[in-house]
């Protein structure tokens, strides 16, 4: 069996059966290293040498979580809940309103990390613990929840050309079509990338409402390391949280860097009084603690992919594909989105996963006599399809980051399994069907 399925099953098998990611992903990338016929040595000198590609992700999550500690320590996350809960007081007639105003801030703050204001996941461990509370009052779903923020992640940068998207169309996906010989207009990615991001959006409204409809019980349980609860809301505190807030996101546009804009907003609350010199050792040790998990499961991640590149799986498994297609266009186009779906749910990210599979399949696709377009939409797909339901990829971290800050949501089962049906099955289909319509 080809090294790269036979990693990316043993992982996601391990993952199901509740096996700690990083442990999966270290023993997928072994035993995918042998099966590819590497020694032990060189697959654990591939694995190592790949570990520094995610060692910059594992500083932005730390830093990252402790900001989002020190904004929670201001009091503006408990002012929020507040707010929110205040709502729902003697509004027993109207939750579904409720629910669907929860859902829609939660929708709006996703799509607009990715270009309005562009943070990415940063807006999650900051937003989503202090409505845990809100969201067990409602008992609301939050695989439903888990849904919506991985569609606003996911489908935004696939289909707006700005922020994210602008870097996911116009730099990678554009350039390295084109680099392959592929004559296509960058205007044209978004409308390509349509009809696959339609397919994600039928997905949400059937997780929404059909799948997770129905109410769940979470308990009301203190949030993980936050000790130190705002009892009374002090305004200057407030105050130095919104500025320290516009100063992160101001200096992360700037720089682009998590690390610098995250440093940067410490800064300024400690500046402001919000946080003492000799506190910040316990807010990044908390910070640590509340995302240092999803750090080394991307560091794990980067060693996974540097050991399947090591074993030349990925070509192979392309062309023992094309051997098995024939002459049939549909199932040319399914089977190599089915390839793209493994290769990106060992990577854990689209955007590494273009230049690898473009260089393969923009030759092929031509060769089968696919347009420019479905071209563009199959590689396109191809590479997005595994960010969206992989257990190492930000768009199913970043929610569990924050919905599980309490301990009570799963990361494989109440994030990647739902995001994997809801939104792979139908980028599979569409994805097809942009081949073959375009």
């Amino acid at each position: 069996m080809n090294a790269v399925v036979l990693a990316v099953l043993l992982m996601v098998v391990l993952s199901l059966l509740r096996v700690n990611i990083v442990i999966a992903l270290v023993l997928s990338a072994i035993t995918g290293g042998l099966i590819g016929g590497l020694s032990l040595d060189q697959t654990v000198e591939a694995f190592t040498n790949g570990l520094g590609g995610g060692a910059a992700i594992a500083l932005n999550y730390a830093m990252l979580g402790a900001f989002a500690v020190t904004i929670s320590k201001s009091g503006i996350t408990d002012l929020l809940a507040q707010s929110v809960v205040k709502k729902i007081d003697g509004a027993e007639s109207s939750l579904v309103w409720i629910k669907a105003m929860l859902l829609s801030v939660i929708l709006l703050a996703a799509i607009m990390s990715q270009n309005l204001v562009p943070v990415h996941i940063a807006f999650i461990p900051i937003l989503i613990p202090p409505l845990l509370h809100t969201m067990a009052e409602l008992k609301l779903d939050r695989r439903a929840v888990a849904c919506l923020i991985t569609f606003g992640l996911t489908a935004t940068y696939m289909l707006l050309p700005v922020g994210f998207g602008q870097i996911f169309l116009n730099r990678i996906l554009h350039s390295n079509l084109t680099e392959n010989g592929l004559d296509v207009a960058v205007e044209q990615l978004p409308f390509v990338m349509a009809i696959p991001v339609f397919g994600m959006f039928l997905g949400l409204l059937f997780a929404l409402f059909f799948t997770y409809r129905g109410n769940r019980d979470y308990a009301k349980l203190e949030i993980s390391g936050d000790s130190e609860k705002v009892e009374t809301l002090n305004k200057k505190h407030i105050y130095v949280a919104v500025v320290a807030i516009a100063a992160a996101m101001s200096a992360q546009l700037y720089t682009d860097s998590v690390i610098v804009g995250s440093l940067l907003g410490l800064m300024v609350f400690v500046a402001g009084g919000v946080l003492r010199h000799d506190q910040t050792d316990d807010a990044f040790t908390r910070g640590v603690y509340m995302m240092g998990l999803f750090g080394f499961i991307m560091i794990s991640a980067a060693g996974f992919a540097e050991v399947m590149k090591a074993t030349q799986a990925i070509d192979s498994l392309v062309q023992s594909t094309t051997q098995a297609i024939g002459d049939n266009k549909m199932l040319a186009a399914l089977l190599m989105l089915l390839t793209g779906l493994l290769v990106t749910m060992g990577i854990g990210s689209s955007f590494s996963t273009i230049p690898i599979i473009a260089s393969i399949y923009v030759p092929l696709c031509l060769q089968f006599g696919f347009s420019p377009l479905a071209t563009a939409a199959i590689v396109g797909t191809a590479a997005a399809l595994g960010d969206a339901g992989s257990p190492a990829s930000d768009s199913t971290l970043g929610p569990t980051s924050g919905l599980n800050a309490d301990g009570q949501h799963d990361h494989i089962w109440d994030t990647v399994v739902p995001t994997f049906m809801h939104y792979n099955i139908p980028l599979i289909l569409f994805g097809t069907a942009a081949a073959m319509l375009l």
